[in-house]
C-alpha cells in the first residue's frame, strides 16, 4: 500500500500533492490565454478609437489624398506655366540675342513641346466597357474584368502609333507630351506628370490627319485592342478635329535618376 500511495501514476488512490502538482500547469496556461485575450481587446480598442477598423476608410483617405495631390501639381503647373512667360518675355525685351538666334531658339523650343503648336489634329478617345459586358461574337469566352478596362499598353500603342504616323505633336488628356513624358496607368487610372486621370482617355495629335490613320491602322498592338472593342465593347473612336492648338508643356524638364549609396 506505501508503494502505491507514493507513485505519481496511480488511479484516483494517489495523494493530494501529487495530482496538485499535475494540475498547476494548466491553471497557469488558462490565466495566460485570458490575460492575453485582455490585451488583445485593449489594443483592438485602443486602434479603432470608437470607429470600425474593417471598413476601408483608410484606402478612401488615400484616395483622396492622391486626388488632392494631383489638383496641387495641376495648380504648380499652371503657375510654372505663368512664371516661365514671364521670364521668357522678360528674356525677349533684351537678351542680347541675334534675330537668327532667336529663331533658331524657338524652333528648338516647338521640337520639345514647350511651345504652343497649331494644326491639323485627330483625337482617338479610349474607354472602359460596359461592367454588366458579355461577349457579342460566338467562339469567344466571357470576359474577365481584366478584359473590360484600358490597360497602359492601350494607351501606349495609341501614342506610339501617332508618332510613327508622323505627329508633331501630342497631347494626352489636358497636357503636352514631351521626350521624356512616361504613360503609365495604376489599376484603372492614367497617372501623367504627377497627375490623375480617369477614363475615358483623350489622346489628340497634330499632323496629317491621313497619314495618323494609317499608322493607327497599322498598329499591330491596336489591331489586338480592336478585337476587345468589337467583342466585349471597349470604348475606340477616332475623329478628325479640324485645325486645333496644343498646348506647350508647362512641366519642370530636370531629369531625376537615382544615385549610388556611398
Amino acid at each position: 500500500m506505501s508503494n502505491s500511495a507514493d507513485s505519481p501514476g496511480t488511479g484516483s488512490t494517489g495523494p493530494g500533492p501529487a495530482r496538485g502538482l499535475r494540475f498547476r500547469p494548466v491553471r497557469i496556461l488558462t490565466v495566460a490565454v485570458f490575460a492575453l485575450a485582455g490585451l488583445i481587446f485593449f489594443t483592438s480598442f485602443n486602434t479603432a478609437k470608437g470607429t470600425d477598423i474593417r471598413t476601408d476608410s483608410s484606402l478612401l483617405k488615400l484616395s483622396d489624398l492622391i486626388q488632392e495631390r494631383s489638383r496641387k501639381n495641376k495648380n504648380l503647373d499652371e503657375s510654372n506655366a505663368a512664371l516661365r512667360g514671364n521670364v521668357e518675355s522678360l528674356a525677349e525685351s533684351d537678351d542680347g540675342s541675334t534675330k537668327a538666334q532667336d529663331e533658331r531658339l524657338s524652333g528648338l523650343e516647338k521640337s520639345a513641346g514647350t511651345q504652343k503648336l497649331t494644326g491639323r489634329a485627330v483625337t482617338v478617345t479610349l474607354n472602359d466597357a460596359p461592367p454588366n459586358a458579355t461577349a457579342k461574337l460566338p467562339g469567344y469566352p466571357e470576359p474577365q474584368p481584366d478584359y473590360l478596362v484600358i490597360h497602359q499598353q492601350d494607351l501606349q500603342a495609341v501614342v506610339n502609333a501617332l508618332w510613327q504616323g508622323g505627329a508633331k505633336g501630342i497631347k494626352v488628356m489636358d497636357q503636352r507630351l514631351i521626350s521624356t513624358s512616361a504613360v503609365r496607368c495604376v489599376g484603372n487610372t492614367l497617372i501623367l506628370q504627377g497627375r490623375v486621370y480617369s477614363p475615358p482617355y483623350k489622346i489628340t495629335a497634330v499632323g496629317d490627319p491621313g497619314r495618323l490613320q494609317q499608322a493607327l491602322a497599322a498598329s499591330k498592338a491596336i489591331q489586338t485592342y480592336m478585337v476587345y472593342v468589337n467583342v466585349y465593347g471597349l470604348g475606340w473612336k477616332v475623329t478628325d478635329d479640324g485645325t486645333v492648338t496644343l498646348p506647350g508643356y508647362s512641366g519642370t524638364v530636370d531629369l531625376h535618376y537615382a544615385k549610388p549609396v556611398e
